[in-house]
């Protein structure tokens, strides 16, 4: 029992000259932790002002161009970009302006729009969103090949089914038949069997198979 109690009062007595000795630098990391703590609390807040700001931002850019309020829209579409361009909002913004200028006829601007929001998203499925819409604007603008690199630039988990439709469009402008049916074919095992587009893409597969006869006779 002594040699236990003894044994304590040694442990004790280190621990105190230990703690006088390193008083300082306890107190140095006691006070860095609250500031890491209070600083990361800072922002987080910081973070959710931000997003409810562009959230803001966003409702007023949709209402402003669902009611054809196009100088309002481009303002706060251009508050967003500069203000907030690391949010999903200024990159909806973006794809929003795209398909815009896209009804429009200006598809040098729905490039330029689907550029800024390529360089901007974070997440990968909306950078598989905006190189599936990249690789539909290349096509609308007949550059098949620029649309294949586009699609090459989708996750494969995300969109397969358009990916492919896409994929097989470039592939028979490109000439390239047989390739073309089989991203038709790819298209197909993505959908539902009663999904409406499907017989639209059979549509175009049996369009192929009439330009391959058509070739051989």
């Amino acid at each position: 029992m002594a040699f236990e109690v003894l044994d304590e009062h040694e442990q004790g007595e280190l621990v105190r000259k230990w703690v006088q000795s390193n008083a300082m630098s306890i107190a140095i990391g006691v006070v860095v932790g609250l500031l890491l703590i209070f600083g990361y609390q800072q922002w987080k807040a910081r973070e959710l002002r931000t997003l409810s700001e562009a959230a803001v931002q966003y409702s007023a850019f949709t209402e402003a161009v669902d009611a054809k309020r196009n100088e309002d829209a481009a303002k706060i579409a251009e508050t967003l970009r500069k203000e907030y361009p690391k949010t999903a909002f200024a990159t909806m913004t973006a794809l929003r302006q795209a398909a815009v200028q896209v009804e429009k006829g200006d598809l040098a601007a729905a490039s330029a729009d689907l550029d800024w929001a390529s360089q901007s998203a974070g997440d990968e499925a909306m950078k598989s969103l905006i190189a599936l819409r990249q690789a539909r604007l290349s096509l609308a603008k007949g550059e098949a090949e620029a649309a294949l690199v586009k699609l090459d630039q989708v996750a494969k988990a995300t969109f397969p089914a358009q990916a492919s439709e896409l994929r097989g469009d470039a592939l028979a402008k490109l000439g390239r038949i047989e390739d073309a049916r089989s991203a038709y074919a790819e298209a197909l095992t993505h959908m539902d069997e009663q999904a409406p587009e499907r017989a639209f893409i059979e549509m175009k597969q049996g369009s192929l198979s009439t330009a391959a006869e058509s070739k051989k006779s």
